[in-house]
């Protein structure tokens, strides 16, 4: 089940979320995000009047997608930056696919204009996920992160609504 999150769901989103700001280099985050942290991270986007969906399954959080404001200037109102993380446990079952198909079907409904998804470099599902739900490659930046003593690249691709 897909559905809006509340704040009752930090605890379980920031314990997704911290397992790849722990084991992998497709956050550049470097210290595990606290549960408040987490709820405040929600609260910006709730007030921002973005979604924040979670996929479900027996009542227990298996992924998250989210969109945010692009750039803070008022040009940019009708762009944002997706997010999509899914448990560990749980890829490979479609849920990335649901959950970032109903965020584009929301942005839709808001009038957005622009998704921008950015992918740390190699990430071959992350890619794929963005390609096949129509998602454009327009920029690819060469070593601009460092996390696990190594250099990251960061790709940007884009969805059109």
């Amino acid at each position: 089940m897909i559905r809006r999150a509340t704040p009752a769901d930090a605890t379980a989103i920031a314990a997704i979320y911290n397992h790849y700001v722990a084991n992998t280099v497709v956050t550049f985050e470097e210290e595990t995000v606290p549960v408040a942290e987490m709820a405040r991270r929600l609260g910006e986007v709730f007030a921002a009047d973005l979604p924040w969906l979670v996929a479900t399954e027996d009542d227990r959080v298996l992924g998250y997608a989210y969109a945010n404001k692009w750039k803070a200037r008022c040009s940019y109102r009708f762009s944002v930056e997706s997010t999509v993380y899914l448990d560990h446990a749980a890829t490979g079952r479609g849920l990335g696919t649901a959950l970032y198909t109903a965020l584009i079907a929301e942005m839709k409904t808001l009038g957005l204009h622009a998704m921008i998804g950015g992918v740390a470099l190699p990430n071959a599902a992350s890619v794929a996920l963005h390609e096949k739900l129509g998602f454009k490659k327009v920029a690819h930046f060469r070593e601009v992160g460092s996390k696990f003593n190594q250099w990251i690249d960061v790709g940007y691709w884009e969805l059109l609504l």
